[in-house]
């Protein structure tokens, strides 16, 4: 998650032949791809900490909890070996780091996907690797020039292992690819990013993969507290946004982010394609000048959030495609730079237990540094409360012993 620019204003009351080309887009008309994602929940699991639950510990965290769908800002093989056999659907990053030597290397990509991805299959549920994240928000732009050739070589590398059927590609996006978000059916892709986010688009069009965007009203209200009504962002009660263009009512801003997405992927020649949030969260913890970022409001926003996904609805412009979201993020991680808040967005704390109540348990706090197979230690608030507490344990002790 990069601080960059709010996507809601102030609210008031080429690599590949041509052949190649024709020979995708044929291919993928007729085999389309499975998306990377079941339900409509999901959690970013970063790991910049040196204080969280060991991987498998997390794993037993997010089965007891039924979270289905994680995403990691790697491959770290230590988190993939630990979710063997869980079920939980996994995409896995490729950084920013590898992207200028995998754009210019088949090869690379090539070893990449093996090491990192098919030597885990099937008994890791890898879904979906995101290659680069926020790339075209960012000020590099040689890693502009070399995001869709990337993409493409990792695609690639995923078709020739006869993979593209279970893996998706994707790439997220940070808000600060969008211009004039205000109101939602305003809102374009810059100009300047224009040229390198319409190829990458088309490209995602013929393999069926969504748009990736990372949404977060706790940046724009922080970017102007004084004029953006705090429970506009919250989804409290409060009398909302008209755009009268649409002529579409909105009571929060998280749909209004989506929405305003879906505006401009019209706008640039894709409005089939669907978007679904990559990360979105609210701090429990900030800065003197992080003026919102507090255990009530994180806790308000979370939980409503959770709600509003379970309810598997989409938003005033498509209201026939239900919202999707991976939350921002599973723990507190203590080692990320930048303001106080980057570190303080945890669904759970460090030791595992809940970050605030919203419906989910914790780890108990000594399972947060036990052997995984020590039924005394592997607990969760909760468990003991309920009568089925033998058979849930049991069975993951099965499971991880079947997995080793």
């Amino acid at each position: 998650m990069e601080q960059l620019f709010p996507l809601d204003l102030p609210f008031k009351p080429m690599g590949s032949s041509s052949f190649f080309s024709w020979f995708l887009l044929f291919f993928l008309v007729t085999f389309p791809n499975v998306h990377a994602f079941t339900g409509t929940y999901g959690v970013n699991y970063g790991r910049l900490a040196d204080n969280i639950p060991k991987p498998g510990n997390v794993a037993l965290l997010l089965k007891a909890n039924k979270i289905k769908n994680v995403r990691i800002y790697d491959a770290d093989h230590e988190v993939l070996t630990a979710f063997k056999g869980s079920g939980i659907e996994i995409i896995v990053g490729l950084g920013n780091q590898f992207l200028k030597d995998i754009s210019v290397s088949e090869d690379r990509a090539m070893d990449w996907v093996k090491e990192n991805v098919q030597a885990f299959l099937p008994g890791t549920s890898i879904k979906g690797i995101a290659v680069g994240n926020e790339v075209l928000g960012s000020t590099d732009q040689e890693l502009w020039e070399a995001l869709l050739p990337a993409v493409k070589n990792v695609y690639s590398a995923l078709d020739r292992l006869d993979l593209t059927k279970t893996v998706e590609v994707s790439s997220p996006h940070s808000e600060a690819v969008f211009q004039d978000s205000y109101p939602p059916s305003s809102c374009t892709v810059k100009e300047t990013i224009l040229p390198y986010m319409k190829p990458l688009l088309q490209f995602f069009s013929q393999t069926n993969s969504p748009f990736y965007i990372n949404a977060y009203p706790f940046l724009a209200y922080i970017s102007d507290p004084v004029t953006i009504d705090i429970k506009y962002a919250l989804f409290e009660s409060n009398p909302g946004i008209y755009d009268s263009k649409t002529k579409l009512h909105y009571d929060n801003m998280f749909e209004a982010q989506i929405d305003a997405a879906y505006a401009a992927l019209e706008k640039a020649g894709f409005g089939k394609m669907e978007v679904i949030i990559s990360e979105t969260g609210w701090a429990s913890k900030g800065d003197e000048n992080e003026v919102g970022a507090t255990v009530k409001n994180a806790k308000t926003y979370n939980q409503n959030l959770r709600k509003l996904l379970a309810k598997k609805k989409g938003t005033p412009y498509r209201p026939k495609i239900a919202i999707r979201a991976y939350i921002f993020a599973m723990f507190n991680e203590n080692l990320k730079p930048g303001p106080t808040s980057e570190r303080n967005f945890g669904l759970f704390k460090a030791d595992g237990s809940i970050a605030y109540d919203i419906g989910f348990d914790g780890l108990e706090t000594s399972s947060a540094v036990s052997s995984l197979l020590s039924l005394k230690d592997v607990g969760l608030k909760g468990w003991f409360k309920s009568s089925y507490l033998l058979i849930y344990t049991t069975s993951a002790v099965v499971l991880l012993l079947i997995s080793a």
